[in-house]
C-alpha cells in the first residue's frame, strides 16, 4: 500500500536527529528521543488528520518552542490545545505557549482542525527546538537566525529538511513564511537552491501575541484572507 501523508510525517520525525555542530552556549531539544509519549501523541495526531494523500499547503515556521512542538512534536501545538482542540490528552507535560492560542484561534475561523489541516501543513526549515544559555545560566528558546555562526552551521540541515517537507507533498506553487526575519532567511535559501516558486509572508503569532494583541483580530482575518485566496 502506497503510504499516506501521515505515514510519512511519521517517518519523517521518526528519524530526526541533528548531528552537526552548533556555537557553544546553543543546545538543541530533540521531544521524540527525550519523552516517548511525544513519539506517541505525534502519530495519533497525524494519524488522526493526515491520513490520506491528498496534496498540502505549506505554513512555514522557525523552529519549534520548547513549550509548543518542542513537547508535543505537533507544530504550533501546546499540550492544552492538542487536548482541547485535538482531542489528543498527553499525561507527561502541561504547557502553554503563546503562538500556540493565536494558531488555534485563527484554525477556529478557519472552519475548524479538520477543514485546516485537510488543507494545511505547518512545520519549521529546522524542525527541532533550540536553547541558549544565558549569562546567569539559564536556558530559553532560541530561533535559527539569533547568531550568524548557528545559522551557517544549521543550514544545511535545514536545507534538507525542508526537501525532505516537500517530498511529503507539498504544493510548493506558494508557500506562507511566517516571521519577517524568517522570511529573509527563507528568500536567501530559496534563491540558493529553488525550493518554492512565491512566498507570502505573514506575522508571527508570537509577535502578534506580544506586541499586537489588540488587534489580533485583524491578524487572524489577514490570515484567512491569505489561506483562502490559496486555494
Amino acid at each position: 500500500m502506497p503510504k499516506t501523508f501521515a505515514d510519512k510525517v511519521i517517518d519523517f520525525n521518526r528519524h530526526l536527529n541533528y548531528l552537526g555542530k552548533l556555537p557553544e552556549g546553543f543546545q538543541v531539544l530533540n521531544p521524540y528521543l527525550d519523552n516517548l509519549e511525544t513519539m506517541e501523541v505525534m502519530q495519533q495526531f497525524y494519524h488522526k488528520y493526515y491520513n490520506d494523500s491528498k496534496q498540502r499547503r505549506f505554513i512555514v515556521g522557525i523552529n519549534p518552542s520548547r513549550h509548543g512542538a518542542g513537547v508535543t512534536g505537533v507544530p504550533f501545538t501546546d499540550t492544552k490545545r492538542l487536548e482541547s482542540a485535538c482531542g489528543i490528552k498527553m499525561q507527561s507535560a502541561h504547557t502553554h505557549e503563546v503562538s500556540s492560542v493565536f494558531i488555534y484561534e485563527m484554525i477556529a475561523e478557519y472552519g475548524g482542525v479538520k477543514d485546516f489541516y485537510k488543507d494545511f501543513y505547518i512545520n519549521s526549515p529546522f524542525p527541532l527546538a533550540i536553547i541558549r544559555q544565558t549569562k546567569d545560566g539559564k536556558w530559553l528558546n532560541a530561533n535559527y537566525y539569533d547568531d550568524p555562526i548557528l545559522f551557517e552551521m544549521v543550514k544545511d540541515f535545514m536545507i534538507m529538511s525542508l526537501k525532505k517537507h516537500i517530498s511529503l507533498g507539498l504544493d510548493t506553487s506558494e508557500v506562507f513564511v511566517l516571521g519577517k526575519k524568517n522570511a529573509e532567511f527563507i528568500q536567501k535559501l530559496n534563491k540558493e537552491v529553488k525550493l518554492f516558486d512565491n512566498l507570502k509572508i505573514l506575522e508571527h503569532p508570537r509577535y502578534i501575541q506580544q506586541y499586537k494583541s489588540k488587534e489580533k483580530q485583524q491578524y487572524i482575518d489577514k490570515y484567512i484572507l491569505a489561506l483562502n485566496n490559496s486555494k
